[in-house]
C-alpha cells in the first residue's frame, strides 16, 4: 500500500506530507525558543543594577559564526536548486559545504565554551574581585611541601591509594587578569576603559569565593549556555540528517528522485530555522 502525498501536494493544503510535518514541528520549536527568549527578557529586566554582564563574550568569534551559518543557508538552497536542475554531482559538492560549515560552527563554539571554563573570577574577603584566566595554583601537603598545579583543584584534594591518601590544601592561586572594586566594574565596563592584565597571586586566606564562567557563575551565563547549548544540539541534529540524506540516503535519487528532492527541501527548512534562531541569539547575547 502506497502512502499518498509523499511526492505530490495535497489539493487542500498545497503541501506534501513531509512539508506539513516539518512546519508543524517548526511551530513547536518556535514555542520552545520563544519561551526561552521570554525568560531571558524577564530575567534581564529584573536584574539588579550592575549584575547583568556586558562584553563578556567574544564578539569577533560570534560574528564569524554568524557568517558561517548564513553561508550554510545559501548553500542549502543552492544544493536543492541543483537537484531541481537534475545536477546531482553539483548538489553533492554544494551540500558538502553546508556540512563543513556546521562543523566549523561547532568547532568555533567549542573554543568559546573552553574559554569560559578557563575564565576565572575570585571574590576576595576585602570586597574586591580579580577577574581573568587562572594560570596556576599552589597546594601544601601535611608536611608543608609545595605542589604546583596548572589549574584549580578545589580548596583541598586527596591522592594516592585508599587508606593512605595524601591530602593537599590550597595555599594560593595565580590569575592573569585585573582587579576590580565591584562586580559592576567587571560586568558593565565603561566605554573606552581598558584594564591592564597582569598576574595576581592570591593567598587562600584572602579568597572568599572562586569559580569559572560556567553556567553556575551567574544568571547570564546560565542563560548563555542554555540557549547556545540547545542551539548547538539543533545544529548537530540538522547536520546528521543532512549528512544522511547526502550520504547513505542518496540511493533514493535513483529510485525516487522527486521524493529525494522533497527530503532535501524539508531538511533545508529545518536548517533555515536553526540559522534564524542564531540570528536572534547573536545580537541578544553578544551585542545588547
Amino acid at each position: 500500500m502506497d502512502i499518498p502525498y509523499t511526492v505530490h501536494p495535497r489539493a487542500d493544503t498545497g503541501l506534501y506530507n513531509a512539508k506539513v510535518g516539518i512546519w508543524l514541528f517548526l511551530a513547536s520549536e518556535v514555542m520552545l525558543f520563544g519561551a526561552l527568549f521570554s525568560s531571558y527578557i524577564l530575567l534581564r529586566v529584573g536584574a539588579p543594577d550592575g549584575t547583568w554582564p556586558h562584553s563578556v563574550l567574544n564578539i569577533p568569534l560570534g560574528t564569524l559564526n554568524t557568517i558561517v551559518l548564513i553561508t550554510s543557508s545559501i548553500t542549502v538552497v543552492l544544493a536543492w536548486a541543483s537537484l531541481k536542475l537534475n545536477n546531482f554531482a553539483r548538489y553533492r559538492v554544494i551540500q558538502s559545504i553546508t556540512l563543513l560549515c556546521s562543523l566549523i560552527f561547532l568547532v568555533i563554539k567549542s573554543f568559546e565554551y573552553r574559554d569560559k571554563f578557563a575564565h576565572c573570577q575570585v571574590a576576595q574577603k576585602d570586597g574586591t574581585y580579580v577577574d581573568g584566566h587562572l594560570t596556576g595554583s599552589v597546594y601544601l601537603d601535611a608536611d608543608k611541601k609545595t605542589r604546583e598545579e596548572h589549574g584549580f583543584r578545589g580548596l583541598t584534594f586527596s591522592e594516592g591509594p585508599k587508606g593512605s591518601q595524601k591530602k593537599f590544601t590550597l595555599e594560593s592561586v595565580t590569575v592573569n587578569g585585573f582587579q576590580a572594586k565591584s562586580l559592576a566594574e567587571i560586568n558593565q565596563p565603561k566605554a573606552g576603559v581598558h584594564h591592564e592584565h597582569k598576574d595576581f597571586k592570591i593567598a587562600a586566606a584572602q579568597i572568599k569565593k572562586i569559580g569559572n564562567y560556567g553556567p553556575w557563575h551567574n544568571t547570564y551565563m546560565a542563560i548563555y549556555f542554555t540557549l547556545t547549548g540547545l542551539h548547538a544540539l539543533h545544529v548537530v541534529g540538522g547536520a546528521l540528517v543532512i549528512g544522511y540524506i547526502w550520504g547513505p540516503g542518496a540511493a533514493m535519487w535513483k529510485t525516487d528522485p522527486e521524493r529525494y528532492i522533497n527530503r532535501v527541501e524539508v531538511s533545508g527548512l529545518f536548517w533555515h530555522f536553526v540559522d534564524l534562531v542564531w540570528i536572534f541569539l547573536f545580537p541578544v547575547l553578544y551585542l545588547l
